[in-house]
C-alpha cells in the first residue's frame, strides 16, 4: 500500500479543509442529478404481469401494497441454477435495514427462478423483504435483465441502455414504478450495472478508508473479496486481502 505524506497538524487541517470543498461539490451534484432523475419521462406499461409470491399469485399492481411507488430490485437467479450471486446478495443484505423506513414506498425483490428455489435461500440468509418470482411472465425480459438463448446467440441483447453481446441469462438492476389514481402503472426509472453501488452502504464506509474498496484482485471489482455473509472465514491462503 502506498504511504501518504505525514505532515504537521496545521498542514493536515488545511489539506482536509480544501478537500471538503470537493466533497460538498459531490453532494450538490448528486442532489442535482437526483432532481433531474425525477423529471425524466415515464413509460406506461401495457402488460398485466403476474408473479408467484408467498401469499399466492400477485399482479404487478398488487406489489405496490396500496402505495403509489414501487422499487424493484432484480436479483440474478435463473431457474434451476445452484449459483448464488455474491454481488446481488451483498446488495440484498442492505435492503431490510432501509425498508424499515420506506413506509411510503413498496420495495420488492424479483427473480426469474421459481419461488420454491428462492425461499430456501431467503431463509438461509435471514432476509425479511418480499421476494417474488417472475418465472411465468415476461417481466424480466421486458425489463431487459433476462435474455433468451436466441438473443444471446444472436448478440441481440440490450442492457443498461445499450446493445452489447452478453453471456449471462440474468443480470441485476433496479426498476422504479408509479401507480396513479386511475390504476395506470408507469416505469419511471431504470438503474443497471454499477448503478447498484448507490444502494450498497458497506461501500460508502469503505470509501472513507485508506485502502478504499481494495478491489485489486483479478476482477478489479466486488468479486475480488465479497462473500455470502455466512461464508466469511478467518483469512487463509485462499482468502483475499479484503478490507483488513
Amino acid at each position: 500500500m502506498h504511504r501518504n505524506a505525514v505532515v504537521s497538524r496545521d498542514d493536515w487541517f488545511e489539506a482536509h479543509r480544501r478537500h471538503l470543498e470537493r466533497e460538498k461539490e459531490l453532494t450538490r451534484f448528486r442532489d442535482c442529478v437526483a432532481a433531474e432523475r425525477r423529471q425524466l419521462p415515464w413509460l406506461k406499461l401495457r402488460k398485466d404481469y403476474v408473479f408467484e409470491s408467498e401469499q399466492g399469485p400477485k399482479r404487478l399492481a398488487e406489489l405496490f401494497a396500496g402505495k403509489s411507488q414501487l422499487i424493484v430490485y432484480h436479483f440474478m437467479m435463473t431457474p434451476g441454477s445452484d449459483h448464488r450471486c455474491e454481488g446481488c446478495s451483498f446488495l440484498a443484505d442492505h435492503i431490510d435495514a432501509a425498508d424499515q423506513h420506506l413506509k411510503h414506498v413498496s420495495l420488492v425483490v424479483i427473480s426469474r427462478a421459481p419461488l420454491a428455489e428462492l425461499l430456501p435461500y431467503k431463509q438461509r440468509m435471514g432476509w425479511k423483504f418480499d421476494w417474488v418470482s417472475s418465472y411465468a411472465s415476461d417481466f424480466n425480459f421486458d425489463m431487459q435483465v433476462s435474455f433468451t438463448d436466441r438473443q444471446i446467440a444472436a448478440g441481440d441483447t440490450i442492457y443498461n441502455f445499450e446493445k452489447r453481446p452478453l453471456r449471462s441469462k440474468d443480470l441485476p438492476g433496479t426498476s422504479v414504478f408509479y401507480r396513479d389514481e386511475n390504476g395506470d402503472i408507469f416505469l419511471t426509472f431504470m438503474s443497471r450495472a454499477r448503478g447498484g453501488d448507490a444502494l450498497i452502504g458497506a461501500y460508502h464506509y469503505l470509501d472513507m478508508t485508506p485502502k478504499g474498496r481494495n478491489e485489486t484482485g483479478p476482477y478489479h471489482g466486488l468479486m475480488d473479496w465479497v462473500r455470502l455473509h455466512d461464508e466469511y472465514q478467518a483469512k487463509g491462503k485462499d482468502q483475499p486481502d479484503c478490507c483488513e
